[in-house]
């Protein structure tokens, strides 16, 4: 939670709280959020964006002073995959991005389709 942030209602005022260079690496991760999940529900939860299908959540992103993070980490991966996003982890449930590096925009689509696939087991 950002309890020095506004509370806001909408993805898109979440998103115009940071300065323009985030705004823009936030926009990318929600339409890389969006094409792997179309039918998702867009709310914000947590007071960070979310997203739910089937009135379940899948994956949760938010902003920060120096990266991005997506929540939670995906379940039952291989070891390849676990091996990729074992640099990004923060904590028991957190993916971490560096604003100052370019984001692996397929690695966060990986997480997301685990994510979608967890949901349909």
């Amino acid at each position: 939670m950002h309890p020095e942030r506004p509370k806001v209602e909408t993805v898109d005022e979440y998103i115009k709280l940071f300065p323009s260079e985030t705004q823009e690496k936030l926009g990318q991760v929600r339409k890389l959020i969006k094409e792997v999940l179309p039918q998702a529900d867009e709310v914000i939860s947590y007071a960070i964006p979310t997203y739910k299908q089937n009135k379940k959540s899948v994956i949760y992103f938010a902003g920060y002073d120096k990266h991005i993070s997506l929540y939670p980490l995906p379940h039952g991966i291989d070891a390849e995959f676990a091996a990729e996003i074992e640099p990004h982890i923060v904590g028991k449930g957190t993916l971490r991005f560096d604003l100052d590096k370019p984001l692996p925009f397929e690695l966060m689509r990986k997480v997301v389709e685990h994510k979608l696939a967890e949901l349909s087991n």
